[in-house]
């Protein structure tokens, strides 16, 4: 059966959200959109997309969580999801991703001519069939090894561009600010999300 319906954009990222809602909507697509997860499991009630797209690390309720409550609730287990992420693009990321059902994963800057393809190709070859959804304690398990991993991956990439901000000659170092800020930025998110998940189970 090939999935009818509206294409869902869950991006936190107002630029991103803009490019991937004009690219859509100029070849024709119905498209909603959602801020983070939470936003999105209201629309997906009401709407019922026929595909979901879908960024990883938003606020609220990220990508994963978003995969997985959905992958867990007969109604919308079968619709399909695509990842697009800047930040888990590691290979234990992506394996992580299609665990929970993910159906593709595209790497942040987005080459729209591909991303169209793979739109294209998923609404046209019908809905796959899902792997089991992850049991409660796997998906938790592995989404903190996946936020402790990006936590380490984003302290170091912020402990190396503050070095380097001390040594660069002024021109140079409005670039870097920018990069320390959204790596600040994307930290304290993750962090955010670590903490909400360890209160989940009972460890702070």
């Amino acid at each position: 059966m090939i999935p009818t319906g509206k294409l869902l954009i869950v991006e936190d990222n107002p630029n991103v959200l803009e490019l991937l809602e004009v690219t859509l909507r100029f070849k024709g697509y119905p498209v909603i959109t959602a801020r983070n997860g939470e936003e999105a499991l209201v629309i997906i009630a009401r709407e019922k997309p026929a595909l979901i797209i879908t960024d990883i690390l938003m606020p609220k309720m990220d990508g994963f969580a978003l995969a997985h409550t959905l992958r867990k609730d007969v109604r919308t287990a079968r619709i399909p999801i695509i990842f697009i992420s800047a930040t888990y693009v590691t290979p234990e990321d992506k394996a992580f991703a299609l665990s929970l059902g993910a159906v593709r994963f595209i790497e942040k800057p987005i080459d729209t001519d591909d991303f169209l393809l793979t739109i294209a190709e998923i609404l046209t070859q019908g809905i796959a069939n899902n792997p089991k959804p992850l049991e409660d304690s796997q998906f938790y398990a592995g989404y903190r090894d996946r936020l402790e991993s990006k936590l380490r991956y984003k302290n170091n990439q912020i402990a190396r561009t503050e070095r380097l901000l001390e040594s660069l000659p002024d021109e140079q170092k409005p670039a870097f600010d920018t990069l320390l800020e959204q790596s600040i930025q994307d930290r304290d998110e993750i962090q955010r999300e670590l903490d909400q998940l360890l209160k989940i189970l009972g460890q702070v």
